[in-house]
């Protein structure tokens, strides 16, 4: 149990530290924008291509844990918005709207921070694997599903246009896929381009983290908290505990490799839970609060799956 406590404590205090300093006016709110651009645009594209640079493939993109990771997720937008629809009786672009809260994970300002303290760097090639595919692929069918079902909504090959759009000018994705051409090609940096990404990525887990912990004084627990709390379930229980049954009793992958990908799963709702609602005007008080208390809850729930994941 220790154990457990000294890998979710300090993530969770620098979080804490960043909700308080903002919440009593000791660090600027408009500044905790410019944190999370930093981290998203700079310093963790710097990670990951380091990460893809120094990588053994055939280790690090193990299908047998991608795959499992993501039909979960998928297991949770389709339940998460039927759930919205038939239960709580929304509209059908909000119940995408919820069920994309459901299922999109915060793989980079609280996953990497809490994978790493659990299971050290060995974890992370497998980590990056994962998030290589999350961004681009979830807010394309995510954007794709919302077009089919509202209303008012464009044509799927809209849809597609500005997906792409978003993939290509997503940063992390061209951290991932410079790194990965890199390996390919063998790449080796000099010595000064080696220790500037090792400077940048050293940054990611404190900035990330406070700047988090900042950004939820945005959000506020509204009337349908009920909703966003069933979507909270999909995203800490549900989406971990079918990536593990996929991985380990049905592919036979070892635990030991296996919880990494299962860990990453149980971690809380992202923020771009929030900008995909946003986008669309759609529950968006659901997605606020879906983020607000997956992440309060993930102290307890990250700390469980920990637990589990080790017996």
């Amino acid at each position: 149990m220790f154990a457990i406590l000294n890998v979710v404590i300090p993530v969770f205090a620098i979080i804490a530290l960043g909700y308080l300093a903002v919440r009593f006016k000791l660090y600027p709110s408009e500044g905790v924008r410019g944190l999370v651009a930093f981290v998203n645009n700079f310093a963790t594209p710097c990670l990951l291509f380091q990460a893809m640079l120094t990588s053994d493939f055939g280790t690090a993109f193990n299908w047998s844990i991608i795959v499992p990771f993501y039909v979960g997720a998928l297991f949770s937008l389709a339940a998460g918005s039927i759930i919205a629809v038939r239960l709580f009786k929304n509209r059908p672009g909000e119940g995408v709207s919820s069920g994309f809260a459901a299922m999109f994970t915060n793989t980079v300002l609280i996953g990497i921070p809490i994978v790493q303290r659990a299971y050290g760097q060995e974890a992370l090639p497998v980590v990056f694997s994962i998030i290589a595919f999350h961004a681009p692929m979830l807010i394309t069918i995510g954007m794709l599903v919302m077009e089919l079902v509202r209303r008012d909504g464009a044509p799927p090959h809209k849809a597609l246009g500005v997906a792409a759009l978003r993939v290509v000018q997503n940063p992390l994705l061209w951290g991932v896929g410079l790194g990965l051409l890199g390996n390919v090609y063998g790449l080796e940096l000099p010595e000064p381009g080696t220790a500037f990404l090792t400077m940048m990525s050293a940054a990611v887990l404190p900035t990330a983290l406070f700047g988090l912990g900042g950004a939820l004084n945005e959000y506020r627990l509204s009337d349908n908290w009920t909703q966003a709390l069933a979507m909270s379930s999909f995203k800490l229980v549900i989406h971990p505990a079918i990536a593990w049954v996929l991985m380990v009793p049905v592919l036979r992958v070892d635990p030991e490799v296996a919880r990494y990908g299962v860990l990453l799963a149980a971690m809380p709702t992202g923020i771009n839970a929030y900008v995909f609602a946003t986008y669309y005007n759609r529950a968006v008080n659901v997605a606020t609060n879906t983020v607000l208390i997956s992440t309060v809850a993930s102290v307890l729930a990250v700390s469980v799956w920990l637990y589990l994941l080790s017996l």
